[in-house]
């Protein structure tokens, strides 16, 4: 009777054990995904981020010149 109880609450545990792992690995494949799309979105950002610093760039470069132009005018 004894080693049948322990049979019992050992497949209880390898169960509930492997309920944990399947919960474990979905959470996992979830947070992978949300990785992933905060990763895009990241490089997006950073892209938009050089774009735009190299259009200030653009403006920076031409400023000086239309400042004296109009000096000169």
């Amino acid at each position: 009777m004894a080693a049948s109880k322990q049979l019992d609450q050992i497949t209880e545990k390898v169960e509930r054990l492997l309920l944990r792992h399947e919960e474990l690995q979905r959470t996992n494949a979830l947070l992978v995904e949300q990785v992933q799309a905060l990763q895009a979105e990241r490089d997006s950002l950073k892209s938009r981020l050089l774009a735009a610093r190299a259009r200030i760039d653009a403006l920076l470069e031409r400023l000086p010149a239309e400042l004296e132009r109009k000096e000169r005018s």
